[in-house]
C-alpha cells in the first residue's frame, strides 16, 4: 500500500489561502509606501528650492 496525503480540510485550505493573500498584500502596500515617500521627498526637494528663489534675500518663509 502507498501512504498518500490525507487531503487537506476546506478549513485549514482557506487559511493557507488568507495567509498567502495578507502576505501579497501587505508586500504591495510596503510597495505603494516606498513609492509614495520618494515621491514626496522629491516633491519636498523641489518646492524648497523653489521657495528659496521666491524668498528675498535675508529673508526665509517659514
Amino acid at each position: 500500500m502507498t501512504d498518500s496525503p490525507k487531503p487537506a480540510s476546506p478549513s485549514s485550505d482557506r487559511a493557507a489561502r488568507l495567509r498567502e493573500a495578507l502576505r501579497e498584500n501587505l508586500k504591495r502596500r510596503k510597495t505603494q509606501l516606498r513609492g509614495r515617500a520618494a515621491l514626496a521627498e522629491a516633491e519636498g526637494e523641489s518646492a524648497g528650492a523653489e521657495s528659496a528663489l521666491a524668498a528675498p534675500s535675508g529673508e526665509s518663509h517659514r
